[in-house]
């Protein structure tokens, strides 16, 4: 091999091995921010004592706001099969209601129980998260297009 070709092949294996090294660094952040989406039922069936932060999403079931007197309200996210009582400290998005969809995020605090750091509203009456229309079509639930 001449010096020319040495020096290239060295030039490349370097910039390889810097992306590499780029490409397994972004990864091992990443995955520490990672929000993971679950419905009702599969929140119950998981077995997870971990506080990380996850989204839950489903229908707010008839009848579940409560809110006493404060800031702080209770509900249930429902996907038809499951529920899930959800437990929220602050000022609920202007399009929240029941029988409608939601998806809040926070951590599973026991068997049921969701405390939300977040509540996410659909925001016109055609949206809905595609994770949330996904899990209501796989029970049979899904009365959209």
């Amino acid at each position: 091999m001449t010096k020319k070709v040495k020096n290239r092949l060295i030039k490349i294996l370097l910039s390889l091995l810097i992306l590499i090294i780029a490409v397994l660094i972004i990864t091992l952040n990443l995955r520490d921010n990672i929000v993971y989406f679950y419905s009702p039922t599969e929140l119950l069936k998981m077995q997870t004592n971990e506080t990380k932060i996850m989204r839950v999403g489903g229908l707010v079931k008839k009848n579940s706001i409560n809110s006493d007197g404060s800031k702080k309200f209770t509900f249930i996210i429902t996907d038809e099969i499951s529920e899930i009582n959800v437990v929220f400290q602050g000022i609920l998005p202007n399009l929240f209601a029941e029988e409608k969809g939601a998806v809040v995020e926070g951590s599973y605090v026991n068997n049921s129980l969701f405390r939300a750091d977040k509540v996410l509203a659909k925001h016109d009456e055609n949206y809905m998260p595609p994770e949330v229309i996904n899990a209501l079509k796989d029970n049979g639930k899904w009365q959209g297009q």
